[in-house]
């Protein structure tokens, strides 16, 4: 039997180049919410205008997409952060945090001619991106931010970017035009009740002789992809052979055991589709903190059921671990987030971030003067 052929990666390099990636997982609004405190704190600490990657999955992609949108309009001066940061990313983010979209997706779409993906991009137009295309993105030196999705015809990666969105086995289009809400529904089309997310091109769109094995109709004029995070749901895969530093912000929920698990088709697919992410997220973490550990790579992961206590930090910022692990049991939904929820989210992120910074990647930051949002806490 001939041996599988091995994914041709365009970020791979005989060694990573210096420079930072920035992974954002997935995880719903939950993810899309504590990924907020991360940037802020990633700007105020100086560190978010060096990155030069941004990869995410699913609701990371919602907080990723909106950073790139309004990077140009960023001064990226801490000094200036409630004047820029605040009301261009953090505000809009917050607004659709505080709307409920995936049931009213799943309710319009029943409709005659209409699909539940439809309505989110809808929505995500609406509160976020209205109509904006890959190619508002920035260019180079800024970040490249790089929206994945799950093809699920080949099996593969599929990559939104401004210069090109690609499958190595379908395919490359360059300079693609779709809008940004459709990438992030892609993106975030968590299976079974969002997912497929379904994209018409014409074949004429590719680069001849782009993809492996795939690229004929209907993978190339017909592309029907799920959430990114069935292929990677730390967001690496397109961020770990190009650069040396590689910082993981992890919002993912931790499985739950449970003493008798659904037996119908429905809830069983769900549980065991829980399994498998479980169990990716798992080694793909492993991989991670072993790479740091050898020093095959630099940077720091953090998750939302990470214990602030283990960076050993003797001025951490004050994030009880009974407290945190409350929020990490925030739902994977779409659904609405009281505003309390939302500040203890973001003051959360804020903090572990800060402790992983201060712990593993630059010692020598000064400790916080407090939460975005003291007064709620975490």
């Amino acid at each position: 039997m001939p041996a599988e052929p091995v994914q041709p990666n365009p970020d791979a390099r005989p060694q990573p180049e210096a420079g930072i990636a920035l992974c954002l997982s997935g995880g719903g609004y939950r993810a899309m919410v504590f990924h907020i405190g991360v940037l802020w704190r990633l700007y105020d600490a100086g560190i978010l205008k060096t990155v030069k990657r941004v990869s995410s999955v699913s609701g990371g992609s919602i907080t990723a997409g909106v950073l790139g949108l309004k990077w140009g309009k960023l001064s990226h001066d801490p000094a200036k952060l409630a004047q820029d940061f605040v009301p261009e990313v953090v505000a809009p983010l917050r607004k659709l945090a505080g709307t409920t979209i995936d049931a009213n997706a799943v309710f319009g779409g029943l409709l005659p001619g209409s699909h539940i993906s439809d309505q989110v991009t809808a929505a995500y137009d609406k509160y976020l991106f209205g109509g904006a295309t890959l190619q508002a993105l920035p260019d180079d030196p800024a970040p490249r931010f790089v929206i994945n999705a799950t093809n699920v015809q080949s099996g593969a990666l599929w990559r939104f970017e401004k210069p090109y969105m690609r499958d190595y086995r379908v395919g490359e289009v360059k300079n693609p035009t779709v809008s940004l809400a459709r990438a992030v529904t892609a993106s975030s089309a968590f299976p079974p009740v969002l997912s497929p997310c379904q994209i018409d091109l014409p074949a004429s769109a590719y680069t001849p002789d782009t993809g492996d094995d795939l690229q004929r109709e209907p993978f190339t004029t017909h592309v029907v992809l799920t959430d990114g995070g069935v292929y990677d749901n730390l967001g690496l895969e397109t961020a770990w052979k190009r650069y040396d530093t590689i910082l993981v912000s992890d919002a993912g929920a931790k499985m739950q055991a449970e003493e008798e698990p659904k037996t119908d088709w429905a809830r069983h697919a769900y549980r065991v589709f829980d399994l498998v992410d479980n169990q990716v997220r798992s080694l793909r973490k492993r991989q991670v903190i072993d790479s740091y550990v050898s020093g095959d790579r630099k940077g720091a992961y953090w998750g939302i059921r990470t214990n602030i206590a283990d960076y050993k930090l003797a001025d951490a910022m004050d994030c009880p671990f009974d407290r945190t692990t409350e929020l990490a049991l925030t739902p994977t939904r779409l659904k609405r987030l009281d505003d309390l929820t939302q500040d203890r989210l973001i003051n959360w992120g804020y903090g572990v971030c800060d402790a992983a910074l201060r712990a593993h990647v630059n010692p020598a930051l000064a400790k916080p003067g407090g939460f975005p949002y003291p007064a709620s806490k975490v």
